[in-house]
This record gives structure tokens, C-alpha cells and sequence, in this order.
């Protein structure tokens, strides 16, 4: 072989190991791409399936159907491709990932749709989720009291992506939570209506007739919309609206919004809910069906439903919108509708289809419909009687915000009054016969019945010459008392300063309160009671019934009747104090309607039948048509929108309001109330003032009668040993004059040890002797020297009583000065008597008498004296001097006689039978009308 062909056989040999290793790594190569594309492509249908979920993938057409197209090689080879789910090469992950789907789903399958069967359950009981046959044609009877249903059935989902499609009951959040939204298609709006139709019978057959009212509007038709529901509309408890009037009903629902603000949503109340709280649903609900075409509304429209939607849920109004396209900044729930009838919603997502429940049996929808309105004309039509106005357990409301008190009926509905911060407080006007005592009584009752007294007290004054008030006090008869009643004042018609009394004991208690509030840095009582729990704080009604008698004359009492009644009209209201005045005839009231700033504070108006000037006349002449038993309950200052009319029951038979003051007072009586009865004599011996009085003072406490104010607390004087402690009685009345001098002495030998004062008891009038002969009896009983002196010995008694002053002023005395009480009746009976001169000391009895006046007092003798009249006084007294009488009670004497003893205030007086003015010029500024005691002198 020659050396060439050695070398090419070399080459070709070096060639070919070069084939072979191009090959083997070409080989390499390819296996290793094709792993890498096996691979990538498990990935690809890894990732494919994931992402579009098992139970799509294995439905979608791309995954589970072989291809028509075939590629060159599937051509050569005649194999074609398979479908990805059917590929061998993909068996080990597709059984990953369903292994990983079940898995994901194992906790849900196992217990979700349990779990969400047993929510629905608890949320949403009785028609709110039951099967209809549990409850169609059964009338509702719950009142709110027991909850709201917080879900309301509407079908059956079932979560798609699942490995097991477990049915679950879906429901969806409506009345005072979220409004609803239902999208439909042209194929689907009949699945929207009976949507529709059943979830308003599931509100309707859960709440009592009357609880929920139903309007309807439909852009496309007047009637057809819901005709299963018209059997309602004889009720009242369905309205259909004209399509062309959408904003009649938007203007209605706006208004209703308004009013709820303006009377229910006070005192920081943001939702009727929250006012009702676990009580009675005060304030029915308003569900608004809307229909629209899936075409958008006017402008103007829809802004205004945007308003609705947006402040309507707080206030009772829910929204029904169906086919109209609108943004909604308020909760709100949303329900599509699909062309092949299942829906999603917005409560459970879009992994969920929702197969809504079946239409209500057509014959037994509007049989359910008439059942329900037929129950409601029966409440409507049923006579409510007092009884109905009470709660099921008495004392379980708080008072923090304001009192409501239920007082009639409207349509078998409780019709309330309501005092708080927005509306403090209210006048009743109400003509002769009208029933306004009935009212009265309605109103007291539901207020004691709901709140304890530690949340609410009353304060009743009746100026009329009548007993309305009176059974609120224990009696002879009744030994009960109303346990909120702190104070029944009765018959005071003639006394007027009682009224002011009042007046000035709430503007009092109103400063307290603030004091009280600015320290906690609090300006409101709800407030106030937040910061200091363990205070007393209650509500204050004050009820004056007939107050016209307070502004019955231009006068001192007017006048102050009026400041202290604006001052607690005006800032009462924050301090919980709240007036509820009431009159036969309130327009010719001067000092009342010259004052705006009074009038404006009433802004509760209660007309009764042909009662004139309480509302806004004459745009709200309600009252005038007014049947007998019934009354206008006007929250905003009688505007005739803010009207509402209802029956009142029969509260002041037997059986009504006294059997429930017996039943609470059975319950917690309390402390009794005090009783001013302007027709009857306070008796001395039960005066708390006068039970009081203990010996030991050095400067004794004279009782001269009560005072007309809240407390029923005594007239009295300090005998101290100063110039003037000395006490006249002016008036021509025995009767008078003797309880005056009676009284005093009695609570003077109250403050003695026995034997430790003398009484001499100086009857100068035959007709005031068995005055006198009955308190010497009385005081020789309690341990005290008394003596009674006729005509014949006055002389010698104050001629000894002066020369012991004067000596005692010289010191010639030979004991200290001792208690000594000169009881004078008729002193003027002996003026003739007295002028006498002495012919030895050419001194007069007049001079011994003012004698003892001048300087009896500082050696601890003092002189009570009735005198006939001011002149006749002034003549038993120096000219011109009338400081040696420090306190005087005049009677049948005309003010402008007293002026010379007394400030100018007593010229308003004018004499009344069993009143007396008292004036201490040491202690007062003006003088005080009271009460002469009933001492006992008659028994």
C-alpha cells in the first residue's frame, strides 16, 4: 500500500469517528430536546389547566377534542395526534392536579355548604328562608321587637369550579342593610319579576300588617307589574304609580326621608333601628319597586333616586331597582341575571351560580296577599284600647336621648309623642270637652309605663278648678300615688305664684344641671349621664294643664311667669327639663305669643277637636273637621306636612290609668309626692318645717303659714334680740288672724323647754276668744306657762312689761332677761284704752306699748299682734316710725295701703279669701303670698 493510501484511508477512518461523533451528539442532542419539549408542554397543559380550573378545562373543546389539522409528519407517519386530555404524557399530571384540585376543595366540600346552610338558618328564620309552604297566606306577627332577619332567601348555589357540586342555600341582605340591584336579560325579565314577587312576600308574611308598605313603578306599563300583590292595595299596603309620575314617588320617598330626620332620627339617633332598639318597630318600612328597561333615567330623575338610595336605608327605605342602569354610593346588593337562567350575585361572587327559587303556586300569591290585608283592616278597624299603648314589661326604656310615649292609634299603628333635644317641648290646645284630660292621662301613662322614675319624672300642675291631677297623690280614698310624680299641684287657679314657684324650682334644677354638665365638660344630659353613671340624672316633664290662669293678668306674676318660662323653654332642652303646657284656648294669651322666642321652643303641637291657634293656621286647619276622640300630633311646630292624626283610646275610665298607677306602685312605690292643693289648709301639726323645730336656738324660728312654692316649705321668722323682731297681723278676718298668731306661737313653744317662756295671750275682741282660750290650752299642755288676759288687764300688762324693760335697760333688773311672748288679738279693739294717760306719770298705754315694741325684742320679748287695719296699726306706733314691726302678714288690706310698710311690689296685691301677704323687711326684697295654717282649733 503506498503511503497515500495509507494517509486517505486515515482520513476516511478519522472522518468517520468524526460522523460517529457528530452523531452522538446530534442523537444527544435530540433526546435531550425532545425532553425538553415533553416537558415544556406537560408544563404548558400543567399551566393551561390550572388556569382555567379542572371543571372548564376538561369541558373546553381545545383540551378535549383532537384536532382536524394534521401536521407533515402526522401526514407521513398516518399517527396522529390525540386530544391533551386523552395523551398518555399528560396522565401523571393531570392526575396531580385533580389530585391538588380535590384537595383545595377538600375542607369546602366537607363542611361549606353545611356551614352556610346552618348561617342562613340562623340569620334568616320563618318566611326569611323557609320553604313557602311553611308560610304563604299566614299574616306576619313579628313587630321588630324579636330582630330583623339580617339574609333573605332567593335560591340554591353551587360553587362550579368544585369536584362536587353541593347545593347551598343563598340569601341576600335587604331591609335597613343594602338595597338591591337586579340586571336582567330580555329572555330573563320574567325570572326578575318572580325574584321580585318573592322576596316582598317573604318580608310580608314575616313583619305584622302594617310594618311594611310597598310601591311599585314601571317605565313600561301602569298595572301588569306584580299582579299577584294588588289585593294589598285595599289595605294600603301597595301603591302603583303612574310611569310618567317616577318623580311623584321620589318626591314622596324624599319627604318621608325628611320627616323621619326631623321627628324620629334625634338625639344622635343615625337609624330607625337604633331608636327602636329592641323594642317595637316604631316607623313601618317603605320598599320602592322600580322597573325600568335597561335604559338609562333622566338627569333629574336619577339624581334624585341617588339621593333616595343613598339616605333612604337609614330611614326605613328600601329600594327595589330592576333593570336600571345607576351607580349607587350606599350599600347595595347586586343580583345578573344569564340567558340561561342561572344568576350570580354580588353576596356570593361570580364562582357561584345561583339557580333562583321557583315562582310562588300563582293561585296562592294573591290568596296570601288578600289574608294579609285582611288582617291588617282588622288591626285598623279593631278599637285600640288604652292597654294597647303599654308595653309588654314596664320600666325597660332609657331616657339619655328623650322619652316617646305612644298616645293613639292611626290605622291600628302607634302614633307617638316624642320630647328630646329637637323637639323639647309641646302644647296642647283642645276646647271644653274636647278630651284633653283624656290625652293627658294617655300620654302619662305610656311615659310611667315605659321609663322608671329614676329615668323620668313628672311635675303636674292643674290651674282649673277640677281634681285631674289629684288621683297621681295619695287620698283618702286611694292610698296609691303615681311613683313618678315628684309633685301634684291641683285647684290653683286663684294661685298663681304656685306656677311661678314651679317655673322657678325647673330653672333652678336646669342651673344645677348645667353646673353639674360643665364640670364633666359636657353640654347635653345624654352626655352628662354618660360621664357621671352613678348621678341621678332623669328626664323632667313638667305638665301644666290650663296654663292660660299663669298670664291671666298684666302683672308681677305675669311678668315672671313669662322671664322664667322663656329662660326654661329656651335651655331646657339640653338639660332633659321638657314643658308640655295644654289650654282650652291658647290665642288670646298676650304675654305667651308677644314672646317668639317662648312660642318657637314648642315645636310638639297637639290640636284636639276645634282647637284654635295651636297649629300653623290657617294653612293647617286639621283640627277643625277633627272627630271627637281623636287629635293632630304635629312634630314640627304644626306645619301641616308634620301632621299625623289619630284615634285617642278611652284612658280615664275605670280600670285604665288608675289600674296602672296601682300596679306600679305595687311594683316600686317610691317616695309620695308633694301635694299642693289650693282648695285646703295646710294643717300645722304634719308641716315638715314645724316637725323640725327642736328647743336649744337662741334665736327661735317663728312659723307664720306656707309659702306657695314647690317644696310646701313654712313662712318664717328669726326672733333674734334686734331692734324690730316683732310680728303684726293686719286684716279684719278672725279666722285669719288667729291661725297667723296661732301658728306662731305654737311652733315658738315648740323650740321651749317647758316653763322656760311665758305666754301671754291678750284677747281684746270678744270674737277671738275661743282663738286665744284653744292655743292657751295647747301651749299649757306642751309644759308652758300661759295666761289670757282680757280688755280689762291689757293696761297692766304692758305697763308691767315696760317698766321691767326699762329696768332691765338700767340694770335695775333683778334676774335676767327671760323668753316672754305678747300674743295681742284686736290691739285697735283698745286703742281708746290705751290713749288713756296716766295721771301720776302722765304716760299712756300707747307709750308702754311702744315701749315693749322698741325694746322688747333685744331683752327677749316680743310681740305678735293683730291689727283690724294699716291705719290702726300706724296708730299703735310712733309717726312716721315702723321699724319696731320687722315682719307683718296682711289679709283683706289693698296693696296700695301697705305701701308705706313694705317695697313696691306689695301694690300688686290684691286680697284673696285664705291668702296672706308676708313681708320681713330683714330678709326679703319682695313679699311672699301664703297660707295660713290649719292649727286644729276646729277639732
Amino acid at each position: 500500500m503506498s503511503r497515500r493510501d495509507d494517509r486517505r484511508r486515515r482520513i476516511e477512518d478519522a472522518f468517520a469517528e468524526f460522523q460517529r461523533a457528530v452523531s452522538a451528539a446530534l442523537g444527544s442532542v435530540a433526546r435531550e430536546h425532545r425532553a425538553l419539549a415533553t416537558e415544556h408542554a406537560e408544563d404548558m397543559f400543567e399551566l393551561t389547566v390550572r388556569g382555567m380550573g379542572v371543571d372548564k378545562a376538561v369541558q373546553d373543546a381545545a383540551l378535549r377534542n383532537v384536532t382536524p389539522f394534521l401536521t407533515v409528519d402526522e401526514k407521513r407517519t398516518g399517527n396522529p395526534r390525540q386530544a391533551p386530555l386523552s395523551m398518555a404524557q399528560f396522565a401523571d399530571r393531570l392526575a396531580q392536579i385533580k389530585h391538588d384540585w380535590q384537595q383545595s376543595y377538600r375542607e369546602w366540600t366537607t363542611s361549606g355548604p353545611d356551614q352556610l346552610t346552618a348561617l342562613v338558618n340562623s340569620v334568616a328564620a320563618g318566611p326569611a328562608s323557609w320553604p313557602y309552604e311553611a308560610w304563604l297566606g299566614h299574616p306576619g306577627t313579628h313587630d321588630g321587637s324579636q330582630g330583623v332577619p339580617e339574609l333573605w332567601r332567593i335560591g340554591t348555589g353551587v360553587v362550579t369550579s368544585a369536584p362536587e357540586t353541593s347545593p347551598f342555600p343563598v340569601a341576600v341582605p335587604l331591609l335597613d342593610q343594602a338595597h338591591l340591584h337586579i340586571s336582567s336579560t330580555p329572555d330573563t325579565r320574567q325570572l326578575a319579576d318572580t325574584l321580585v314577587e318573592s322576596l316582598l312576600l317573604r318580608v310580608l308574611s314575616h313583619f305584622q300588617p302594617g310594618l311594611v308598605h310597598v310601591h311599585v313603578w314601571d317605565v313600561g306599563q301602569l298595572t301588569g307589574s306584580l299582579p299577584g300583590l294588588y289585593p294589598l292595595t285595599r289595605a294600603n299596603l301597595l301603591t302603583v304609580h303612574d310611569p310618567a309620575r317616577l318623580h311623584e314617588l321620589l318626591d314622596e320617598l324624599s319627604e318621608h326621608i325628611r320627616q323621619v330626620h326631623t321627628k324620629v332620627l334625634v338625639d344622635g339617633h343615625l337609624t330607625v333601628r337604633s331608636v327602636s332598639g329592641e323594642g317595637r318597630r316604631t316607623e313601618p318600612w317603605r320598599i320602592a319597586v322600580l322597573f325600568g328597561n335597561r335604559k338609562a333615567l333622566k338627569e333629574e330623575h336619577l339624581q334624585q333616586l341617588q339621593r333616595v338610595a343613598r339616605n333612604g336605608l337609614a330611614c326605613g327605605v328600601q329600594l327595589f331597582i330592576v333593570d336600571i342602569p345607576i351607580t349607587i354610593n350606599s350599600p347595595v346588593e347586586t343580583v345578573s341575571l344569564r340567558d340561561d337562567g342561572s344568576a350570580t350575585c354580588t353576596m356570593t361572587g361570580k364562582h357561584v351560580a345561583v339557580t333562583l327559587d321557583p315562582a310562588l303556586p300563582r293561585t296562592l300569591v294573591p290568596r296570601a296577599c288578600a289574608a294579609i290585608a285582611e288582617k291588617r283592616e282588622e288591626r285598623r278597624s279593631r278599637m285600640s284600647k288604652f292597654g294597647d299603648l303599654l308595653p309588654d314589661r314596664p320600666w325597660t326604656e332609657n331616657s339619655s336621648a328623650g322619652v316617646i310615649a305612644p298616645v293613639g292609634f292611626d290605622d291600628g299603628e302607634q302614633v307617638c309623642v316624642q320630647l328630646g333635644d329637637t323637639s323639647p317641648h309641646a302644647l296642647i290646645g283642645g276646647p271644653s270637652g274636647s278630651g284633653k284630660t283624656n290625652f293627658l292621662y294617655a300620654m302619662l301613662g305610656s311615659l310611667c309605663a315605659r321609663y322608671s322614675p329614676d329615668e323620668l319624672e313628672l311635675y303636674l300642675l292643674d290651674f282649673k278648678e277640677g281634681v285631674s291631677f289629684a288621683q297621681f297623690a295619695p287620698g283618702r280614698k286611694d292610698p296609691s300615688w303615681l311613683p313618678h310624680a315628684r309633685l301634684v299641684g291641683v285647684n290653683v287657679n286663684t294661685d298663681r305664684e304656685f306656677g311661678v314657684a314651679l317655673l322657678r324650682f325647673l330653672s333652678d334644677e336646669m342651673r344645677r344641671r348645667a353646673d353639674a354638665a360643665k364640670q364633666h365638660e359636657v353640654t347635653k344630659l345624654e352626655h352628662l349621664r354618660a360621664e357621671d353613671p352613678s348621678g341621678r340624672w332623669p328626664r323632667i316633664v313638667a305638665v301644666i294643664d290650663e296654663f292660660q290662669y299663669l298670664f291671666g293678668e298684666r302683672d308681677q306674676v305675669t311678668a315672671a311667669a313669662t322671664q322664667l318660662l322663656e329662660d326654661v323653654a329656651r335651655r331646657g332642652r339640653s338639660q332633659g327639663i321638657h314643658l308640655v303646657l295644654s289650654s282650652q284656648d291658647v290665642s288670646g294669651i298676650e304675654g305667651f305669643w308677644g314672646k317668639s322666642a317662648i312660642f318657637e321652643q314648642f315645636t310638639v303641637r297637639i290640636a284636639l277637636p276645634k282647637a284654635r291657634r295651636v297649629l300653623a293656621e290657617p294653612q293647617n286647619d286639621a283640627a277643625v273637621e277633627l272627630p271627637r276622640w281623636h287629635a293632630v300630633i304635629n312634630h314640627e311646630s304644626g306645619v301641616k306636612p308634620g301632621n299625623e292624626i289619630c284615634r285617642i283610646p278611652d284612658s280615664t275610665s275605670k280600670g285604665t290609668m288608675d289600674l296602672l298607677q296601682t300596679q306600679l306602685w305595687r311594683h316600686e312605690p317610691g317616695q309620695a309626692p308633694g301635694l299642693f292643693d289650693g282648695s285646703k289648709i295646710p294643717l300645722l301639726d304634719a308641716l315638715p318645717d314645724f316637725l323640725d323645730l327642736r328647743p336649744g336656738d337662741a334665736s327661735p324660728t317663728v312659723l307664720l303659714g306656707q309659702v306657695i312654692d314647690v317644696a310646701g316649705s313654712a313662712a318664717r321668722v328669726r326672733f333674734a334680740r334686734t331692734p324690730g323682731r316683732n310680728i303684726a297681723v293686719i286684716g279684719s278676718v278672725v279666722q285669719d288672724a288667729a291661725a297667723v298668731l296661732g301658728g306662731a306661737a305654737a311652733s315658738l313653744g315648740r323650740q321651749h323647754e317647758p316653763h322656760e317662756a311665758a305666754f301671754t295671750l291678750a284677747c281684746l275682741v270678744d270674737e277671738a276668744m275661743p282663738s286665744a282660750l284653744h292655743l292657751a290650752k295647747r301651749l299649757s299642755a306642751d309644759g308652758h306657762d300661759a295666761s289670757v288676759v282680757g280688755i280689762d288687764g291689757i293696761r297692766e300688762l304692758l305697763d308691767s312689761t315696760a317698766a321691767r324693760l326699762q329696768a332691765i335697760n338700767t340694770g335695775t333688773a333683778d334676774s335676767p332677761p327671760s323668753p316672754h311672748y305678747l300674743v295681742l288679738y284686736g290691739v285697735d279693739a283698745a286703742q281708746t284704752l290705751l290713749e288713756q294717760k296716766d295721771p301720776a306719770t302722765r304716760s299712756s298705754g300707747v307709750d308702754s306699748l311702744r315701749t315693749v315694741l322698741k325694746h322688747g325684742p333685744e331683752n327677749r320679748t316680743h310681740v305678735l299682734g293683730w291689727w283690724r287695719g294699716v291705719q290702726r296699726l300706724k296708730a299703735s306706733l310712733p309717726p312716721g316710725v315702723h321699724d319696731d314691726i320687722g315682719a307683718w302678714v296682711a289679709f283683706d288690706v289693698q296693696g296700695k295701703e301697705l305701701l308705706s310698710l313694705g317695697p313696691e311690689q306689695v301694690m300688686a296685691w290684691s286680697p284673696r279669701p285664705r291668702r296672706g301677704l308676708f313681708f320681713d323687711r330683714f330678709e326679703h326684697s319682695r313679699p311672699q303670698v301664703i297660707i295660713p295654717f290649719d292649727t286644729g282649733e276646729a277639732s
